[in-house]
């Protein structure tokens, strides 16, 4: 599929109707806070030109101060209704900056009590939204959890930047005109040049899939109901409306952006990982071939981290009787079938994506966009990123993505600062 029929279908789901009810950005990298009251604005004001001039501090009474809360607690919302300590951080730091009068004495940041503050604010209302049914909320109630535990354990939330992470349905719409919905889904995807209307189908249904998603079904049972979702079109798509990202402009654009970078990081690694990168770069000397580059990049990301790449990119061969078996044992894979007798450079007979043991894609045309497309089968499925290649997707979703990109690990933090120099 092109970039151009992927970028279609992105507009179509934003000019949407249906997708009124989700969430249109991501949260920012730098938050910006709103406007108060009339009142709560003026009282700032004055505060702000007297802590200019004098230095003197303001002490905000219950009713400034739960003005001041309830709108930030409006914008935060806006993006999501489950925050990080970091993310509470970046509220209440943004708060003390456009107001510095509010900024607290004794506090070593000057803005500790404004945060706890924050963080209860935002719990009480959660619990409005619970109270309500909201499903984003809903969802933790002790009553909808499968273990009884403790309310803090098991939370189900966004944790890869997903903008629509569990959505509410549109206004008017119900489960049950939803799931006429995906029946009438299940018949469409029979008549051919049909495309169009299988996305306004799948838009029209996103809620209810990701409702069903987060429940973390069998990936078999989930394929089954909702099979218009595994091909390459429709799961690109509903990346976009999970993340409000187009995922293969932005992906391959970045990757070839950061290629040249990438590649005198490699070339400057030492030791055994060092010569393993020199191996592994050596097919971009042979062919100039766009995809050939990115498959030795997104390799070399792998063995920069010292994950194998081998691990993730499994290759089988077409005329071996166990090729079959051992792809209903795999996990977690992209499998590459080559043709037989194929030599190095020879495109392969299939490249494919296996999830619990089923094939959730198959007929891909290269390994970049393989990879590319199991990233997004990650967020499509909520899954979690496998453990023997956390750090290769963390590097592509917050590097080459931008997705959650204030939030690194050790290692994916020092690659994103040694790229930046």
């Amino acid at each position: 599929m092109s970039l151009l029929s992927i970028a279609s279908c992105d507009t179509d789901i934003l000019s949407s109707p249906e997708s009124s009810s989700s969430r249109s950005s991501a949260w920012p990298l730098i938050f910006k806070v709103p406007h108060f009251s009339y009142d709560a604005e003026i009282q700032l004001d004055r505060a702000n030109v007297a802590f200019k001039d004098s230095g003197t501090l303001l002490d905000p009474g219950t009713k400034l101060k739960s003005s001041i809360l309830n709108g930030l607690i409006e914008e935060i919302v806006k993006y999501k209704v489950y925050l990080t300590d970091t993310e509470f951080s970046e509220v209440a730091e943004a708060l003390v900056t456009t107001h510095p009068c509010l900024k607290e004495p004794g506090s070593k940041t000057g803005y500790a009590g404004w945060k706890t503050s924050l963080k209860y604010k935002l719990g009480n209302y959660r619990t409005r939204l619970r109270q309500l049914g909201h499903p984003e909320v809903a969802v933790n109630a002790q009553t909808n959890k499968r273990v009884q535990c403790s309310p803090a354990s098991g939370v189900k939330k966004a944790r890869k930047a997903e903008v629509n992470f569990c959505p509410a349905l549109p206004p008017g719409e119900t489960m049950d005109s939803h799931e006429s919905k995906r029946v009438a889904l299940l018949s469409e995807l029979d008549k051919t040049n049909n495309e169009s209307h299988v996305t306004q189908l799948m838009d029209q249904t996103f809620s209810l899939r990701q409702q069903e998603v987060i429940q973390e079904p069998l990936i078999a049972e989930f394929k089954t109901r909702w099979p218009a979702l595994f091909s390459v079109r429709e799961v690109c798509a509903e990346f976009r409306r999970i993340t409000t990202v187009n995922l293969q402009s932005k992906f391959f654009f970045n990757l070839d952006a950061y290629s040249p970078n990438l590649m005198k990081v490699f070339s400057r690694k030492g030791g055994t990982v060092g010569r393993s990168l020199k191996g592994i770069m050596k097919p971009m000397t042979q062919d100039n071939d766009i995809n050939v580059r990115r498959e030795c990049i997104l390799k070399g990301l792998c063995t920069y981290f010292n994950e194998e790449p081998g691990k993730l990119l499994k290759e089988y061969m077409a005329q071996d009787t166990d090729t079959e078996s051992a792809l209903a044992e795999a996990i977690h894979a992209i499998y590459v079938i080559p043709h037989e007798g194929a030599e190095a450079g020879d495109s392969p007979e299939d490249i494919g994506i296996i999830f619990e043991g089923v094939t959730v894609i198959d007929c891909l045309p290269n390994i970049p966009l393989a990879v590319a497309v199991f990233l997004v089968f990650v967020y499509a499925l909520n899954l979690c990123y496998l453990p023997e290649h956390k750090n290769t997707f963390e590097a592509l979703q917050k590097i080459i993505l931008e997705l959650d990109g204030n939030n690194m690990g050790t290692k994916v933090q020092a690659l994103k600062t040694i790229l930046s120099r």
